[in-house]
């Protein structure tokens, strides 16, 4: 088997995902969990302005529904 033999090259790189998601999960199992609290996560989400353009409003018109 050569250094470059692509099964063996899979196997590693497999091995390399275990390890990684091994490393992540290990980390994630000994650190703070997130807070519960509202205010930790201030946040002021302005609403979007929805435009309706002039063609829509004529379609709308016409068929008798009402875009305020």
């Amino acid at each position: 088997m050569s250094a470059y033999d692509p099964a063996q090259m899979r196997a590693d790189c497999a091995e390399v995902g275990r390890n990684l998601r091994l490393e992540r999960a290990a980390r994630k199992a000994v650190s703070e969990p997130p807070s519960l609290h509202y205010e930790d996560y201030p946040r002021d989400v302005a609403k979007r302005d929805i435009s309706i353009s002039d063609a829509a409003a004529r379609l709308a018109g016409a068929l008798h529904l009402h875009l305020d």
